[in-house]
């Protein structure tokens, strides 16, 4: 059975940092595009960052220079660092696979950043 686990989320103050974790499991997490997804109170559900199955990142514009997505294939987990943590990176943050038009996603993680 296909699943995606987040870890990592929790409270954090503006400036500081968290580590985002996804373990997945019954899929070929190789060939898979992993993506984090995001969404806050009232909002969409918005990309803030995807790696593709060869290793090549791509970063929504507020989350540029501040995010790192990487993968470990061997592991079957990618990651999302995040640092010079804002207000506004308050939200549910989604792990998403794809491949082929199919999409498995992670029941969320939240992350509350706040003095």
């Amino acid at each position: 059975q296909e699943q995606l686990v987040e870890s990592g989320g929790g409270l954090a103050q503006p400036g500081g940092s968290l580590r985002l974790s996804c373990a997945a499991s019954g899929i070929r997490f190789a060939i898979h595009a992993m993506g984090w997804y995001r969404q806050a109170p009232g909002k969409q559900r918005e990309l803030v960052a995807a790696i593709t199955r060869d290793g090549i990142s791509n970063y929504a514009d507020s989350v540029k220079g501040r995010f790192t997505i990487s993968r470990d294939n061997a592991n079957s987990t990618v990651h999302l660092q995040m640092n010079s943590l804002k207000p506004e990176d308050t939200a549910v943050y989604y792990c998403n696979a794809a491949w082929l038009g199919v999409q498995y996603w992670g029941q969320g993680t939240q992350v509350t950043v706040s003095s």
